[in-house]
């Protein structure tokens, strides 16, 4: 089994890149979809969590509201990190343990498509290294668009985030993705097709 952990900062065309890799016949594995299952109510990381940032950050139902949590940690590198310390050890050994149940399936091709893969080292997960970019104010278009956040919500959440220019000189794969998406699909099926 051959596993691509994909990255990029927020806003480079990741989920895109990762779409068109499932449409080629690879399994997706989004480490965002893993921490929303570690922040399921009652969980030890979920209890962890609100004791770091107290019950503000909590849902009337009780569930962690990702955007509040957002806004507090992405604006203070120190509260960022210690969010990340106790998120990231726990997401590794799920995508571990989710990696093994694809390889027990024979799957062929899976995507580890994980935002700080390199930030939280799970670069020894993947065989390759792909790593999305595109220009500043692309980005800043596309999390307009898609999230309706304002340029110093985006702005701050970019800063917060390793640069391009770190992420490229530990990637195997460097796709911009500042193009039309049907220049881009045809990119990503040469560098599948070259497997």
């Amino acid at each position: 089994m051959k596993i691509i952990g994909l990255t990029g900062g927020i806003g480079s065309g990741k989920s895109t890149v990762s779409r068109f890799l499932a449409e080629l016949g690879a399994v997706i594995l989004e480490a965002d979809k893993v921490g929303h299952e570690a922040f399921k109510p009652d969980t030890e990381p979920w209890r962890e969590v609100v004791a770091a940032f107290g019950r503000k950050i909590l849902t009337p139902t009780g569930e962690i509201n990702r955007e509040k949590l957002g806004e507090i940690v992405f604006s203070n590198p120190k509260l960022l990190s210690r969010l990340n310390q106790i998120m990231h050890p726990r997401m590794y050994d799920m995508v571990k343990s989710q990696l093994e149940e694809y390889r027990r399936q024979g799957v062929g091709v899976v995507v580890l498509e994980a935002a700080l893969l390199l930030e939280a080292n799970w670069t020894s997960l993947a065989d390759e290294v792909w790593v999305t970019v595109a220009a500043e104010s692309t980005v800043l278009r596309r999390l307009k668009e898609k999230s309706g956040l304002s340029e110093p919500q985006s702005l701050a959440r970019i800063r917060s985030q390793m640069s391009n220019e770190e992420r490229i000189k530990q990637a195997d794969v460097v796709i911009n993705t500042d193009c039309r998406l049907d220049e881009l699909k045809v990119k990503v099926k040469e560098l599948w097709r070259r497997g």
